[in-house]
């Protein structure tokens, strides 16, 4: 009974963290102004080694695989720098369809994926920072996207979408931070159409080596690297959710066990990033 308090006692701290992270990032407006990252706090590159990030949050997103002209085509206050992939290149995304974007953020794969969808189209975007649906919502608005809504919701207990509704379902290193992946990965699975049109489309980041969560540490965490599990592990939990077809798009090393600043942090970890697809039958 100790052990079980202590552990749901480490999930709040880590919660807490990550909405603590994410809400003064979301709160950094002056950093895309002024064309410095912010992502040495978090899931992006250089997160890993805690460096100051100086590339512009554009310069990071264009890095992990998003379009530079996509990317001008929407608001630039949604470009944080956040993120270890580009997910909505991999979802073949068509006019009408439904999207969910988990842990949207300021927008960028909502404003992106809206204009895939066009206006017959309608793409959701779950966030559970406060600071992160205001400031994409005001993007939403002054930018005039009608067809796009942010709602809050933590997607381990409840995302806040109707079963059978949503024919992708896409996330950019955010699973990743959840501490009941199985949990997460079943909500997915539930709000996805069914019949096989439903997809899951993920970018996310794997390791070679698993830390007990006993021993983790919720700033790590929250950088994306001490949730990690290794890509079978991750595979796995995505059957367990109940999804099929279950496939590895892309692979690309994100942190060599053997960099410097890796084993200063004294975790000698290879960190991977993933585009993972998945069907729900």
């Amino acid at each position: 009974m100790k052990n079980e308090h202590r552990h749901q006692h480490q999930q709040q701290d880590i919660k807490k963290t990550i909405r603590k992270t994410y809400g003064k990032i979301a709160l950094q407006q002056s950093n895309s102004e002024s064309g410095s990252s912010s992502s040495s706090s978090c899931c992006a590159p250089g997160c890993c080694s805690g460096g100051e990030g100086t590339d512009s949050p554009a310069q990071v997103a264009a890095i992990i695989g998003y379009d530079k002209s996509e990317l001008e085509s929407i608001p630039l206050a949604s470009i944080l720098g956040v993120g270890c992939g580009a997910p909505v290149n991999f979802a073949n995304l068509h006019k009408g369809e439904t999207v969910v974007d988990l842990g949207s953020g300021a927008g960028i794969d909502v404003f992106l994926s809206a204009k895939k969808v066009t206006e017959t189209g309608r793409v959701i975007g779950i966030d559970m920072t406060k600071e992160m649906l205001e400031r994409a919502r005001r993007n939403a608005k002054e930018h005039g996207f009608t067809n796009v809504d942010f709602r809050k919701g933590d997607i381990e207990q409840r995302i806040p979408v109707d079963d059978n509704t949503a024919d992708v379902v896409i996330s950019n290193c955010v699973i990743n931070l959840t501490v009941n992946k199985v949990d997460a990965f079943k909500e997915v699975h539930r709000i996805l159409k069914p019949g096989g049109s439903g997809r899951m489309v993920i970018s996310d980041l794997v390791t070679d080596t698993e830390i007990a969560p006993t021993d983790a540490d919720a700033q790590m965490w929250s950088s994306c690297i001490d949730g990690a599990l290794t890509k079978e592990h991750y595979i796995d939990i995505i059957r367990q959710a109940g999804f099929q077809n279950v496939e590895v798009l892309t692979e690309q090393l994100y942190t060599d066990k053997n960099d410097d600043d890796n084993q200063r942090n004294g975790k000698g970890r290879k960190i991977t990033s993933v585009v993972i697809k998945a069907l729900k039958k």
